[in-house]
């Protein structure tokens, strides 16, 4: 227990010393930045794959707040309108490129985490930050969908081996599960590899599993907050959308940074311990 107290105290200390709210500030940035592109790629994807993209736009509503959702919906609508093959070669080259830049921005952030500079070749420190891009897109994407196709997922697989129902019933409850471990695995390799210090996969669990359930938290309370007492458009007017959106990836930036600010603490604990 006070092992606890005193690595919470730590990770409080290390919020100040790293500067990890303006860190997240930058993470905010590129996440908008990305944003888009991602969108313009996903759906133009679900095009092809003949996905009802309202059933994906249902899920983010899980999570998004209500001004936030809408203002993904209105861009979702206006891409669907110009669908085509050209779309997505762009949305890919868009989304590699701005949400690298984000990749970049963690990985300078791990890097001040566990007090090391960056000294990984400017290329090799790019090709990093694309290969994870990638892997967050990838995972990340299935994590959003598998949730709402899993229903038919679930049918699909089952018919062939004659389940009753009740296993499918099952699969309902654990699809939200899986998208969880999906999320806490994609987060395991982001603070393996971002990082200029070799981390193994094993000691990223902590961190993974703090940011997977903190964030999954944050995004339902801030969601609550907007939809029953924050009052953006009243303030912002016609950018207010645009305003949660941003908090909602600062909040998330927070979330992510602080998960390797951990592992980073438990890091140096086990190194002097040797």
């Amino acid at each position: 227990m006070n092992e606890i107290i005193t690595t919470g105290k730590e990770l409080i200390g290390r919020f100040g010393k790293d500067d990890v709210s303006g860190m997240a500030a930058q993470l905010a940035y590129f996440f908008l930045l990305s944003l888009f592109p991602f969108m313009i790629f996903l759906v133009t994807l679900l095009g092809y794959l003949h996905i009802d993209e309202e059933r994906v736009l249902a899920f983010v509503s899980t999570y998004a707040p209500p001004e936030t959702f809408d203002l993904i919906t209105e861009n979702v609508s206006s891409l669907l309108k110009n669908e085509n093959g050209g779309i997505l070669s762009i949305g890919i080259i868009g989304t590699l490129w701005a949400a690298s830049n984000g990749v970049n921005a963690i990985m300078r952030a791990f890097n001040r985490a566990y007090e090391v500079e960056e000294s990984r070749p400017f290329l090799v420190a790019r090709l990093i930050a694309i290969v994870l891009t990638v892997a967050m897109v990838v995972v990340i994407g299935i994590a959003l969908l598998l949730p709402v196709l899993g229903h038919s997922i679930g049918v699909y697989l089952f018919s062939f081996v004659g389940l009753s129902d009740s296993f499918i019933a099952m699969w309902e409850a654990l699809r939200w599960v899986i998208s969880s471990i999906i999320f806490f695995i994609v987060l395991s390799f982001l603070f393996a590899m971002a990082p200029n210090k070799r981390i193994k996969y094993t000691n990223t669990a902590i961190g993974a599993l703090l940011s997977t359930v903190a964030w999954q938290g944050v995004s339902l309370l801030f969601s609550f907050y907007v939809s029953n007492m924050g009052n953006f458009s009243g303030t912002y007017g016609s950018l207010g959308g645009v305003i949660i959106l941003m908090i909602w990836f600062y909040l998330t930036g927070i979330v992510i940074i602080l998960g390797g600010e951990l592992n980073a603490i438990i890091y140096r604990r086990r190194m002097a311990q040797r």
